[in-house]
């Protein structure tokens, strides 16, 4: 188990520097969003047909068809996190988006009658103990925020639903079959529902926005989300998205290297409690038994 611990903290390093890449770029949303899935799916696309070529699998409509809802769910997710983020205080969106483990039970509940371990649920308290604490220090509600607020509150319960979809849509364990359709499908999407906010073809793209949108797809897409989903088929959902709290923290640390944001005294705190809920599941959670995954 330790081993994919740590190639998903390796991956959510990659994740949490989305922000930086949001905050650099001009780009609206909705077009943010769709040129990081592109750009993913067409590097990608080489391990796509070796993957396919390796499993003895056609590229026809059975083969993308599972990628296709999760990969408009995951377009919906980058689309309401990045306007989200830019809506709201700083300190909202971060609690906000640390909520995911609290929801996660329900959704493996409601779509496969899975109940969270007794160690994952300690896990999950002690780290919500330290969502807590960041909520009564670090939320700032405001009226003029308010919209900002619940459109990240929808982010956070797409990007869920996104991850629980991993485990039902892609229950042979395939990568790249099944991640490149996922990423070009959301890309598609993106780009289909920009039209109604900005025309794609006419919208300024500097070439710090273009450095930008290669670094998104190359780090927080290609390495990040690529790491997350292959982890939800050798670890247990929950642990995923406990791990992913992590983002807090490397994301805190990066505000200081990048922005010379220094970190409040709860940022300590909080981190202490979601690196101790983690450790217990990590440390007291049984080995998920990945030889029982269905193959191709």
């Amino acid at each position: 188990m330790m081993k994919y611990v740590l190639l998903l903290l390796f991956g959510e390093l990659f994740a949490a520097s989305s922000v930086i890449m949001i905050k650099a770029s001009t780009i609206h949303p909705v077009l943010l969003a769709s040129y990081r899935l592109l750009v993913s799916a067409f590097i990608l696309l080489p391990f796509f047909f070796r993957e396919l070529k390796k499993r003895g699998l056609r590229l026809d409509r059975e083969t993308i068809r599972p990628s296709i809802l999760p990969g408009i769910v995951l377009g919906l997710h980058f689309i309401t996190w990045i306007a989200g983020a830019r809506m709201t205080f700083a300190g909202n969106s971060t609690l906000i988006v640390n909520m995911a483990p609290a929801v996660m039970p329900l959704f493996l509940f409601a779509l496969f009658r899975e109940r969270i371990s007794k160690v994952e649920g300690i896990g999950t308290m002690i780290t919500m103990v330290g969502v807590v604490i960041l909520a009564s220090t670090d939320f700032r509600f405001s009226p003029g925020h308010f919209s900002g607020d619940v459109v990240c509150f929808v982010s956070m319960l797409l990007f869920t639903f996104y991850l629980c979809l991993n485990k039902r849509n892609n229950p042979k364990a395939l990568l790249w079959v099944y991640l490149v359709p996922l990423y070009l499908i959301g890309g598609v999407f993106c780009f289909l529902v920009s039209f109604a906010f900005v025309n794609p073809f006419t919208a300024p793209v500097s070439t710090m926005d273009i450095l930008m949108v290669a670094a998104l797809a190359l780090g927080p897409t290609m390495i990040g989300h690529s790491i997350m989903n292959f982890s939800m088929t050798v670890l247990r959902p929950q642990t995923v998205s406990l791990i992913n709290l992590s983002q807090f923290v490397f994301a805190g640390i990066m505000g200081l290297i990048f922005f010379g944001e220094i970190p409040a005294s709860i940022f300590y705190i909080t981190s202490l409690f979601m690196v101790a809920g983690v450790a217990v599941i990590v440390l007291l959670g049984k080995r998920l038994p990945v030889a029982s995954r269905k193959k191709a």
